[in-house]
């Protein structure tokens, strides 16, 4: 944390929102101090921007914490790399090296400019709707932060910590709460208070999409619901973006996953992306294309899906082809049809669902140029509408209720049959094949469900049948959490304490 602290003294928020005015054409006069800032409308809409600036980072929604996602069945490392190895075999020699070390403190550092617009909120000279709509931004994208934070490091015997955000930025180091139900409180707490004063995505102006709106703080509270397992106020929340949203599945899975549908129906919340040269947004499609893009583009070649995954897959279901490429599918690339065929790949498969951009001429403005920042025009999806009603699902069977009408909205557009009676082991099946691939988390879902430590303990596969990963050692009583980054205990002099058991 004394990191975090650093960062957001008087010339650090100088430097924080004098940088992050290219994209979102502010021009502040002179340079911003703390006795001098937070007084118009101007200085509240360049603060507020500044939350955003970070999420750019190539490994804030890139790859960062989607290394803990890749430690689910779904998917393994397509190339070595020791730290992402290492976290998906559970192996405490990740911790103090790579990325992963820095994604505690990228996210502070996001609540700490949240938590300047909420505690300056009332200095400043705007109208109330200005003024609410922004501190409703504050209080959501402080929660979004908390919430990754808490469900990844959190559990009973320790949360994550809570920054006072009356008061100047504490320069002491800050322990953890209690436990991650502490954490879960002020979240929703929070999210309650954005909701009221957010406005709805109907109410946003163009330039204001993929900012956080009323149903975005909906349905974050219903996963946060979720995961505290208080079912009754998840399926609420759920229900609230259902009937009160406005929001809708798309007719053809696939749409789902173009950019000219960044903002459609089925969006809650994502992180708009950008092709042109200084690329900002998330890098996740360009992280998932071959390797090399067939000697044309600087794909990454990581996050390959298994055959486990694969096979999940109903006949029929039309979710498959949209999610993976396998050895011989015909698709466009660069603006020619071929085969999918790779040197590559550990397993045979690639995930398709980020290839739209992909399949125009490169130079066509759909993807970025620079292929060391590989970002395309896809707003990659955080939270969407499929979750949601999943998310209803899941609560209502939990609760001994029935949710037939709601896997049913799911399995429809997929092309399936309906079911009746449906049971948890249905709902585990729609969600993974509904949200392979994505921020939803697979590998989260496991561990919450109870499953992570039979799951893993067998191998995973690829095309061939050959065995690509083998069985891991999963202890819940340690790895249902992972290691807090060695950098913020060693910074806060042992203040904050590492999980137990890394």
């Amino acid at each position: 944390m004394k990191i975090f602290n650093k960062i957001f003294l008087a010339s650090g928020i100088a430097v924080m929102l004098l940088s992050c005015t290219g994209e979102l054409d502010v021009q502040p006069e002179g340079t911003p101090t703390e006795a001098s800032f937070w007084k118009t409308e101007n200085d509240l809409i360049t603060g507020a921007n500044a939350m955003y600036k970070p999420l750019s980072d190539s490994e804030f929604y890139g790859r960062g914490f989607f290394w803990f996602i890749n430690a689910s069945d779904d998917m393994v490392t397509g190339r070595t790399k020791n730290e992402a190895d290492n976290a998906k075999n559970f192996s405490s020699n990740y911790i103090a090296s790579g990325d992963l070390e820095t994604q505690w403190n990228k996210r502070y550092n996001v609540i700490g400019v949240a938590n300047r617009v909420i505690r300056n909120i009332d200095n400043i000279q705007a109208s109330a709707a200005v003024k609410n709509k922004y501190l409703g931004e504050a209080l959501f994208m402080s929660s979004r932060m908390y919430f990754e934070l808490a469900y990844n490091y959190g559990n009973e015997k320790a949360g994550i910590p809570i920054i006072d955000r009356t008061k100047e930025p504490d320069p002491n180091p800050i322990p953890r709460a209690a436990n991650v139900t502490v954490n879960y409180n002020y979240i929703v707490t929070d999210l309650k208070r954005a909701a009221d004063l957010l406005p709805s995505q109907a109410e946003l102006p163009a330039k204001d999409y993929g900012r956080p709106h009323k149903a975005a703080a909906w349905a974050l509270l219903a996963k946060v619901y979720l995961f505290m397992k208080d079912y009754q106020q998840a399926a609420f929340w759920a229900n609230e973006v259902m009937t009160k949203g406005n929001r809708q599945l798309l007719n053809n899975y696939a749409d789902v996953f173009k950019a000219e549908n960044n903002y459609s129906s089925e969006y809650i919340w994502s992180i708009p992306s950008t092709p042109k040269f200084n690329a900002v947004g998330s890098i996740l499609p360009g992280v998932m294309l071959e390797n090399k893009g067939w000697g044309e583009y600087n794909g990454w070649g990581y996050f390959q899906p298994t055959k486990e995954l694969f096979d999940e897959y109903e006949t029929g279901d039309k979710r498959k082809e949209v999610t993976i490429l396998q050895i011989g599918d015909k698709f466009t690339f660069n603006g020619t049809e071929r085969t999918y065929a790779s040197v590559n790949t550990r397993t045979g498969y690639q995930f398709n669902k980020y290839m739209d951009a992909f399949k125009y001429p490169l130079n066509s403005g759909h993807v970025s140029a620079n292929g060391d920042y590989p970002c395309t025009d896809l707003a990659v999806p955080i939270m969407r509408y499929a979750e949601v009603i999943l998310i209803r699902a899941e609560a209502l069977l939990m609760s001994g209720g029935n949710a037939d009408v709601e896997i049913n909205m799911i399995r429809k557009r997929a092309g399936l049959a309906p079911k009746f009676g449906c049971t948890l082991a249905d709902l585990k099946h729609e969600r993974r094949c509904e949200l392979a691939g994505e921020w939803a988390d697979r590998h989260r879902d496991l561990v919450r469900w109870g499953d992570a430590k039979n799951v893993y303990s067998k191998p995973l596969h690829g095309r061939d049948n050959q065995e690509v990963w083998a069985a891991r050692n999963f202890n819940p009583a340690i790895h249902n959490v992972w290691a807090v980054p060695q950098v913020e205990i060693v910074n806060s002099h042992g203040i904050i304490k590492q999980n137990e058991g890394w």
